[in-house]
């Protein structure tokens, strides 16, 4: 079969939000957009909801939907993108949380759901979503006659624990919320391992539930293991793959493997990334390809039948540094040709 294999530790999952869970005494919630990280919201949300989580972060209305089918009625399903044209009746009809962002979205919400629940979003800094200090200003009056079940803003620098950055959003935002009696949330992953001053009363951790950064301890939840197709020996001086990039300086046993940018291996990985066999490093050589990588396994001393991208060897923050990007790109860009194999 030449379709590489992506394994999704759900126990790994579980045992990461068990973890940031014990960090805080705060509720933990659990982000589970862009399809649960690009790993599957259904057996993500469900293997998150066993573990304990009973509230759930997605980006737009159409992923709570289909995280609401997931689940059942009961679980807590929030939506940052808040109430968007359009949105009504996915948020009526699925029970969902809509995070609102402006006053245009508040009015939207309470004249098409008055009795539906809501969250409000205040901007404390990133000038991305919410409301700025001055539109709250004049809004939290009306807001709060309306009840929102949480207020939330999310921090630009968490994951550079040194940041100044963190300790004036934090100010911005007692400032905006100080006094209300309303649950509040800031934290994701990196708020978290930040301390407890930023877990207000909801904590939602995304990429360190998914194995990522800044959560070092979190346990790897991704494997990637490729099939190879062929095997052939390059002489010193023969090149490898476009453009000429890789030549041979001694005697090469050079494998060809089914996997490449269409799969989310990225083309910026080539030259940084490498593969795994029994535990053993090979470096990728030449340039990645749509379909196809090249990989040096001279020194294995046999020839493989597949090759480990992603794992304890070589992890999302790995392969993302290869590519001078970040895990969560790495994690949401892994394609649909692979076949699935969750593990619970």
């Amino acid at each position: 079969m030449g379709t590489a294999r992506l394994t999704i530790d759900l126990n790994a999952l579980a045992e990461n939000w068990r973890a940031l869970d014990a960090m805080t005494e705060a509720e933990t919630a659990a982000v589970v957009k862009a399809d649960g990280y690009g790993l599957g919201v259904a057996p993500v949300g469900q293997a998150l909801a066993r573990a304990g989580a009973r509230s759930f972060f997605v980006a737009i209305a159409e992923e709570g939907a289909a995280l609401r089918r997931a689940l059942g009625p009961g679980p807590v399903i929030c939506v940052f993108s808040g109430h968007m044209p359009g949105d009504t009746e996915l948020l009526r009809d699925h029970d969902l949380v809509p995070m609102l962002n402006s006053i245009d979205q508040m009015l939207r919400h309470a004249e098409a759901l008055p009795d539906q629940s809501f969250g409000i979003q205040l901007d404390s800094g990133m000038n991305r979503l919410g409301m700025e200090p001055a539109e709250w200003s004049a809004l939290r009056d009306l807001a709060l006659r309306l009840e929102p079940e949480l207020i939330m803003s999310h921090l630009a620098c968490a994951d550079e624990p040194g940041h100044p950055m963190n300790a004036r959003q934090l100010k911005c935002f007692r400032e905006m919320t100080d006094g209300l009696g309303i649950p509040l949330s800031l934290a994701s992953t990196g708020g978290i391992l930040l301390g407890p001053e930023y877990h207000f009363d909801l904590c939602r951790p995304g990429v360190g539930l998914y194995g990522g950064m800044p959560f070092a301890e979190a346990q790897p939840v991704v494997a990637l293991d490729v099939p190879v197709i062929q095997v052939r020996d390059v002489e010193p001086g023969e090149t490898v793959g476009y453009g000429n990039t890789w030549f041979a300086t001694r005697p090469s046993r050079i494998a060809t493997i089914s996997a490449g940018y269409a799969d989310g291996i990225l083309r910026g990985t080539s030259g940084g990334l490498a593969a795994h066999a029994d535990g053993r490093r090979c470096e990728v050589v030449g340039r990645v390809s749509m379909d196809l990588i090249t990989v040096d396994v001279t020194d294995l001393g046999y020839d493989p039948e597949h090759l480990r991208l992603l794992g304890e060897k070589q992890r999302i923050d790995d392969w993302a540094n290869a590519a001078d990007t970040i895990g969560y790109e790495i994690l949401t860009s892994l394609g649909a040709r692979y076949s699935r194999d969750y593990r619970a």
